[in-house]
């Protein structure tokens, strides 16, 4: 009898505990059920505070551009008219800017471990951008110096690029050597495009055999319609975008 009824205890304990252990069980799975629930919730929200911050750094930039854009646009608008106003000074300048870069292609070949490749094509760079200043404010764009000028510029940032993509450089030297050595000169002949719409026929230029027949009052007004530079770029620019003003009559 009493055999029997502890049996039947033992048998009720093992129930409850294994009916407990199940309970244990279905507890821990429902916890990592929950904790994988609540990672995933976490990383997602990771992931979308990524894109949202992404999302507004490139609002904030297009921003920035939207104020950037129209303050240099001006600004060279401006360089232009001064350009075309000052044309000798700006030719003294552009050849004093040659001159200075090429006095920091020879301190990097004698201070600097730069590749020697990079400072020879920068040099002859400069020898093509002292050719066309020969010739300037007239720029005619089939001329040899003129090809040569845009082939240089070319070859120039190939160069540049090749090397820096191999070699590292902080960011603020590669940027040093981009803007004084390949960007400053271009730059200036670039403005200058424009400079030889407003100067007068007085200024001759070096003729070949085969142009001495043309005059320089018809080689000027020839020059003044094709309407190249930068100067005609703007302006046709702002007669397009700008609205005009109507004059009243009375």
């Amino acid at each position: 009898m009493l055999v029997g009824s502890h049996r039947k205890l033992q048998s009720i304990q093992d129930t409850l505990k294994i009916e407990y252990s199940g309970i244990l069980l279905q507890n821990v799975n429902s916890e990592k059920l929950l904790g994988i629930i609540i990672d995933d919730c976490l990383s997602w929200n990771q992931q979308i505070n990524k894109v949202c911050t992404v999302i507004s750094t490139r609002l904030g930039l297009l921003n920035q551009l939207k104020h950037y854009i129209p303050q240099k646009a001006a600004g060279l608008f401006y360089i232009a008219e001064l350009v075309e106003e000052y044309t000798v000074l700006t030719g003294k300048t552009i050849k004093y800017l040659i001159m200075f870069t090429t006095a920091v292609y020879i301190c990097l070949f004698l201070f600097e471990d730069l590749d020697t490749s990079l400072i020879i094509v920068g040099l002859l760079g400069n020898a093509a951008y002292f050719a066309l200043l020969q010739s300037f404010p007239y720029f005619i764009l089939s001329s040899p110096s003129f090809i040569a000028s845009v082939i240089m510029v070319i070859v120039n940032h190939y160069f540049a690029f090749s090397y820096f993509a191999s070699v590292w450089y902080p960011f603020s030297d590669v940027m040093a050597f981009f803007t004084i050595c390949l960007w400053i000169v271009p730059f200036a002949f670039f403005v200058s495009l424009s400079a030889n719409e407003n100067v007068l026929p007085t200024m001759t230029e070096n003729r070949t055999k085969s142009e001495d027949a043309t005059d320089v009052v018809s080689n000027y007004f020839k020059r003044k319609t094709k309407g190249l530079g930068l100067l005609s770029f703007l302006k046709h620019a702002q007669d397009t975008v700008l609205p005009q003003r109507v004059r009243k009559q009375y």
